[in-house]
């Protein structure tokens, strides 16, 4: 029997992969646009260009690739946001937008940050993947006591999947928890409203001090606790590409669209893991069609921008962290290998797992940073000790 060209597991991957991005931190994004005094038409607008943005992206380094390369807002810079545009206008803004999307344009051109993403240590890279991915397997089965049917129907039937089908584990979870969650009145179906918004044009302005202290910040931020984990996450599963032209092509999406409302597009690290793991494709050279079909949602929650806090809203918020928890664990437990491997560098990948995991933030930058900073330190040190 012929293979089909798209199998169900790995179309839903990339289901998942966009799922998790939007139900992870869509709500902060509506929370920093309405900061800046957005209107609801106008977040839904916004919504609406990101997720266009994404989908197009996705597809274009994907295709042109043929590897996973996922595309996502900057979670870490949205949450900078939230404080950093209390009482400015959205004209302001945008202005802040383009100035830090041109900064990262910048750095591509520059080839800056490819120098510095040849120096990382590949068990650092994927040490500090674990950690990111940590936090997801923790929510996965902390919500188990309160969602006892819930989330326990979702991990037999993931169980039982891997024992018999491995590759529809997650299907199984999945469909195990959507009927369990309609059973148990959990999904709120009347909340869902669907509705097409077209983005806003929205003139910049450009306010110096401004775009000192939140443009600056946020282009630092953007750039080390989302690019940079991006490409670790790639390394990490395999697959290398050349970053100053990628963070170029992302960049320069985000800056075109800034005045639409699309504050950045980033290489993506927790949801391009989903793309990358086993569970996606057997074969790593076929993984690029679960990123593909990733794009493809992504472009049909652009169009439906305006209805994705109804859907968040009516998904049990229990049923999201088991089934992103579920999907991740391969690639958890790959990362945790490949740091370890190396019985010299497992302190400093121990390091840079643990302060990665802590979740800090320091500066204003993420712990993903700090946990590859910590990491290198150390890796250096002992290196430096073992020479001597």
């Amino acid at each position: 029997m012929r293979t089909p060209a798209l199998p169900f597991p790995t179309l839903l991957a990339g289901f998942v992969a966009v799922l998790v991005g939007y139900a992870s931190s869509a709500a902060i994004i509506w929370q920093a646009a309405s900061a800046a005094g957005a209107t609801a038409q106008d977040i839904a607008g916004w919504m609406t260009a990101l997720g266009l943005a994404m989908g197009v992206s996705t597809l274009l380094l994907t295709l042109w690739r043929k590897v996973p390369v996922l595309t996502a807002w900057s979670t870490p810079g949205a949450a900078l946001l939230v404080s950093g545009l209390q009482g400015v206008s959205l004209n302001d803004a945008v202005g802040m937008f383009i100035f830090a999307n041109a900064l990262i344009v910048l750095c591509g051109i520059t080839g800056l940050f490819a120098r510095i993403m040849k120096i990382v240590p590949h068990s650092l890279a994927a040490a500090m993947l674990a950690g990111i991915l940590l936090r997801f397997g923790l929510q996965a089965f902390s919500a188990l006591p309160q969602n006892l049917w819930l989330c326990g129907s979702m991990l037999l039937a993931w169980l039982a999947g891997k024992a018999l089908a491995p590759r529809y584990a997650v299907v199984a979870a999945l469909l195990a928890g959507s009927v369990a969650a309609l059973l148990l009145g959990d999904v709120n179906v009347t909340a869902v409203h669907f509705a097409v918004v077209v983005p806003r044009y929205i003139a910049p302005h450009f306010e110096p001090a401004l775009l000192l202290s939140v443009g600056l910040p946020f282009f630092l931020v953007t750039m080390a606790s989302q690019n940079a984990p991006g490409f670790a996450t790639l390394q990490a599963s395999g697959y290398r590409i050349p970053a100053s032209s990628t963070i170029v092509i992302t960049g320069a999406f985000a800056l075109l669209l800034s005045p639409f409302g699309v504050y950045s597009v980033c290489i993506a690290a927790i949801t391009a893991a989903i793309c990358q793991s086993p569970d996606a494709h057997p074969d790593p050279h076929q993984r690029w069609k679960a990123a593909a079909a990733a794009g493809v949602f992504y472009l049909l929650a652009g169009v439906f921008g305006g209805s994705i806090t109804s859907l968040m809203a009516a998904l049990p918020v229990a049923w999201i962290q088991m089934l992103a928890g579920l999907a991740l664990l391969g690639t958890l437990s790959g990362s945790l290998v490949q740091a370890l491997a190396q019985e010299n560098e497992r302190d400093a990948a121990m390091v840079t797992f643990l302060v990665t995991a802590s979740g800090l933030t320091l500066g204003g930058i993420g712990s993903a940073f700090w946990g590859l900073i910590a990491g290198g330190l150390c890796f250096s040190a002992l290196s430096l000790a073992r020479r001597a």
